[in-house]
């Protein structure tokens, strides 16, 4: 953890001299986290709300938010105070400024949930944008080869990787929300939350309608989204927490209670190609080692 500045410098000239040196410093602006006095925000979409994980937040029901996703873990690691705006189905948007519709009304841009005296921030957020879920599904092949299509062809034809493309274009709106968020919760320490182990190397097509090519194809789109939050979060001295090892060997094949994830035939109660519970205190308790 970085030496940062305490909550006592937060005022006049030196909180203004401290603002201009965070905008190039990343966390080194923020404030040592300090158990029982931390003021957490999750932000981020489904990977982060949970979606029909038991104990669902009825506050919000729209955001399909549970009480037993990882912020909620990350928070009783950390003993803080958690506030959780994640959504289900939320785009980079819906951090920044569009508000999100749901069945149940309106969430208001996640970014409004930070301030000046946030300590601490996670966020995941991406998926969405480049319609991982709509690709997924678009994998799916019931039928063992040669019936069917391969969305590996499909999203590789012409030579280029339509979904590598598709994240690089997407990237800079996203390394943008960062520094937004940096400007909302100048004092706080941020954490970008990556995406897991989804699919092992080959898949397990006898249990899942996914072919095993298909299967890596799935899993190297959430390599490539990784790959380029970690670069935008590194560049702005951000910290990004890679969960792939934690949830490795936990995919959407392996048994359930030891699953992760859900797959695309759910074996738990989730949403198909989301955490389970088991997977959120896996992440969890990952994220609150790291920010120890």
């Amino acid at each position: 953890m970085t030496q940062m500045i305490s909550r006592a410098t937060r005022s006049g000239a030196t909180a203004a001299a401290t603002l201009c040196l965070l905008a190039a410093a990343g966390n080194a602006g923020a404030a040592p986290l300090d158990a029982g006095r931390i003021d957490y925000v999750a932000i981020g979409d489904s990977a982060a709300a949970g979606p029909l994980l038991p104990d669902q937040d009825m506050s919000a029901p729209g955001c399909l938010r549970s009480h037993l996703n990882y912020p909620a873990v990350v928070a009783a690691e950390l003993g803080a105070t958690l506030t959780d705006v994640s959504c289900s189905s939320a785009r980079t948007a819906n951090i920044t400024n569009t508000p999100q519709r749901t069945f149940s009304g309106t969430a208001t841009p996640q970014l409004d949930a930070l301030n000046r005296d946030t300590d601490l921030v996670t966020v995941t957020i991406g998926a969405n944008d480049f319609n991982l879920f709509t690709t997924a599904l678009s994998c799916a092949n019931p039928l063992p080869q040669p019936t069917g299509s391969s969305c590996r062809d499909k999203f590789n034809a012409g030579g280029r990787n339509q979904q590598r493309d598709q994240i690089a274009g997407w990237a800079p709106t996203w390394g943008a929300m960062l520094d937004q968020v940096r400007e909302r919760a100048p004092y706080a320490e941020i954490a970008v939350v990556g995406y897991g182990t989804y699919l092992r190397p080959g898949g397990c097509p006898a249990q899942q309608p996914i072919w095993s090519q298909d299967a890596d194809y799935l899993q190297s789109v959430m390599t490539d989204a990784n790959a380029a939050m970690e670069a935008e979060a590194t560049r702005r001295g951000i910290r990004f927490v890679d969960i792939t090892q934690a949830t490795s060997g936990h995919d959407i094949c392996a048994a359930p209670g030891q699953a992760a994830y859900t797959g695309l035939v759910p074996t738990e109660p989730a949403v198909p190609l989301h955490p389970t519970v088991f997977g959120m205190q896996a992440i969890g308790a990952q994220v609150a080692e790291q920010l120890r």
